[in-house]
């Protein structure tokens, strides 16, 4: 009698829930906790991680560093309220938490003891963007932007006087990079200090030598991209040699240089003139492990998992049979294998790889997972999300064995509707089999408009995770079908898949859009084939310019979000050039014009009439806000209606909390007008 009046509660409480359920909004995405990525202690008992909160008031987000008991079943995260303003944090060597916080004008490296109080152990002379311990526990090494100098301070160097115009001078490539103006001289670099008696001492001597480049790479490069030696004596790090082809290249080399800057750094991978990177060293010290791309110009070759002899140099190509792009990696504590992330048929799961035969096993299934971190007895941390929930933390234990550990955003995604997931495979260009996916609201009955969402990349996937920019849960909650298609150039199918959008941009893509839709709509009654709005940002912005003049007559609206509208303009215009040259073949615009011309939608504007919402922002230096503002000029020359949405403080992103929830407000208000519901 008591269990069934427990289970009748539980059931009300339930209906009670579902019937409180409400749309989720932009607001609740941008209040929803974020985690961060987990490092664990040496004996593998703590984790420590940021969980970031919205301040809506003050348009942005604050971290905060919570720890986490992984021996204690059920732990929950507990705010390290001691490490107030904390960021960064590891663990060292011997087991306390270090981690970077404000003292005075600068960040400064702090140490505690687990349950300990918080104290400054440096005097850094200038900011630093990050920090690594030696595992050794004697070394300390920064990062940093700074002028060619010596020493991370630079107090003993005199610069000449800057002209007393506001004016800036280059005589070569990059002028601009992402979202930043190019300081001339200005380099990230790394500087190394020995850590004596608990404190950080010396002037930190720079260890990147006379090398002209950025370490960790830019824009988006970090920590990964930088390891230490098992004894502590050497540094690994990944650069790319500037020079004047920097705009041109993607060529970049693990180095090694001595940890206490005694001698110059050594090229290590200087024959291969592709990308490589994530350098990570065995538990034993004796082989480096890291991610190579063989093609040179081309950034979204297949990252194979390279592994390299430290003592030998021999270096044998551990995943070259496996037609998978490794993202993320980290060593198993008996080195026999690699923890590693890629990409596979809409999700991104953990595989173990062995380390000798290069055998793969997948570990998971659906979500898309990252932030490896292998634990002490075997076990793995990572965190991962999915269309229905941001990141949370998960354990698989060493007999595959899932369990998730936090769930930082429970009671909020209690709050809202649920959605359904359904994927789906049809026969696209040339036969190939194209998967996409469906979102739609749980429980809906009545027809659904279509919101008809093309990727990015162009090599990237629209499957199941989470997303604070495109979220396809939102994009399904005022009561659409979302509906997307992973088109030729997608990634997670294998390379020759993702290599057949180069010089066809407007090609196949566009026949597996067609047909997708078609089968999506032909396969599923609920979706409201004749009511369907098309939205799309960086290549997927280029495809509504390209559906506008190619397809004028299949949707009842289209959003474009930083998309290429002139080839042409777009090949001058933008900063990283090696992008937009492979992608047409592998020449300039002036020594091929052709390639670029093919596919321009400039040259079929006459043919446009979709009314279209053109979004763009002034400090995108991808593809510049001049291609948004000129597909605007052309929709309202033509007549057609259109609205223009122009951030002057976002990049090719848009992150700003109020201006996220600005832009969904303008994409739905715009896609109400149009579709029927």
């Amino acid at each position: 009698m008591k269990s069934s009046l427990l289970i009748a509660a539980a059931a009300a409480a339930l209906l009670s829930s579902a019937a409180c359920a409400r749309p989720m909004t932009a607001t609740d995405m941008h209040m929803m906790h974020r985690l961060g990525a987990p490092e664990v202690s040496p004996d593998g008992r703590w984790a420590v991680f940021t969980i970031s909160d919205t301040d809506l008031a003050k348009n942005r987000r604050n971290n905060r560093l919570h720890l986490l008991d992984l021996r204690t079943p059920g732990a929950t995260p507990q705010l390290l309220a001691s490490a107030e303003g904390g960021h960064d944090a590891v663990f060292g060597p011997d087991g306390a938490l270090y981690f970077l916080k404000a003292v005075g004008e600068r960040d400064q490296l702090h140490r505690m003891a687990v349950g300990g109080t918080a104290t400054p152990i440096s005097d850094f002379g200038a900011d630093i963007s990050g920090f690594k311990i030696a595992p050794s526990g004697d070394r300390l090494i920064v990062w940093a932007d700074r002028p060619d100098c010596p020493d991370l301070a630079c107090a003993a160097t005199t610069f000449a006087a800057k002209p007393e115009g506001s004016g800036r001078t280059y005589d070569k490539l990059f002028v601009r990079h992402w979202d930043t103006w190019a300081e001339p001289g200005n380099r990230s670099r790394i500087y190394g200090f020995p850590l004596e008696n608990g404190r950080v001492t010396g002037p930190g001597i720079r260890l990147t030598g006379e090398l002209e480049g950025d370490t960790p790479s830019k824009p988006f490069g970090g920590g990964e991209e930088i390891a230490f030696s098992r004894d502590g004596r050497t540094i690994f790090f990944a650069l790319r040699e500037a020079g004047r082809i920097e705009a041109t290249s993607t060529n970049l080399d693990i180095f090694a240089a001595p940890s206490d800057g005694s001698g110059a750094p050594v090229n290590l991978t200087d024959p291969n003139d592709g990308t490589d990177n994530l350098p990570a060293v065995s538990p034993d010290g004796r082989t480096l492990a890291y991610v190579s791309m063989a093609r040179a110009g081309f950034e979204a070759d297949r990252q194979v998992l390279m592994l390299r002899d430290i003592a030998s140099g021999t270096t044998r190509a551990l995943t070259q049979n496996w037609d998978r792009s490794v993202s993320g990696m980290a060593w198993a504590p008996d080195g026999e294998s690699l923890i590693v992330t890629a990409g596979d048929t809409l999700e991104e799961p953990v595989f173990r790889v062995d380390a000798a035969s290069g055998r793969v096993t997948r570990l998971t299934r659906e979500g898309h997972a990252g932030n490896v971190r292998a634990l002490p007895n075997g076990d793995v941390l990572y965190t991962s999300n999915s269309v229905f929930a941001p990141d949370d933390l998960y354990r698989l234990d060493r007999r595959g064995r899932s369990t998730q550990l936090t769930a930082v955003n429970r009671d909020l995604l209690a709050e809202l509707d649920p959605v359904t997931l359904d994927r789906f495979s049809f026969a696209g260009a040339n036969g190939d089999r194209v998967w996409g996916i469906k979102v739609k609201p749980k429980g809906a009955t009545a027809k659904l408009p279509i919101a008809f969402v093309v990727h990015g990349g162009p090599q990237g996937s629209f499957g199941n995770a989470w997303s604070y920019r495109w979220n396809s849960r939102l994009f399904a909650s005022p009561g659409y079908g979302v509906v997307s298609v992973d088109f030729h150039g997608s990634t997670g199918y294998g390379q020759a898949f993702t290599d057949s959008i180069r010089n066809d941009w407007g090609g196949k893509p566009l026949e597996d859009l067609q047909k997708g839709l078609a089968f999506a709509t032909a396969q599923d009654p609920q979706l409201d084939a004749a009511n369907a709005c098309a939205l799309g940002a960086s290549y997927g912005g280029y495809m509504m310019n390209w559906i506008a003049g190619q397809w004028p007559d299949r949707f009842k609206c289209l959003v474009q979000h930083d998309g290429v509208f002139d080839a042409r303009a777009m090949a001058y215009e933008t900063e990283e050039l090696w992008f937009d040259e492979w992608e047409h073949g592998g020449k300039t615009y002036y020594e091929d014009p052709e390639a670029f011309e093919r596919w321009n939608p400039v040259h079929h504007v006459t043919k446009w009439k979709t009314p279209m919402l053109v979004i763009t922002s002034e400090k995108d230096f991808r593809i510049p806000y001049t291609q948004g503002l000129a597909a605007f000029t052309a929709l309202q020359r033509r007549g057609v209606d259109s609205r223009l949405l122009v951030f002057p403080d976002e990049n090719h992103w848009v992150l700003k909390p109020k201006n996220s929830i600005q832009w969904y407000d303008e994409v739905f208000g715009w896609m109400g007008r149009y579709l029927k519901r």
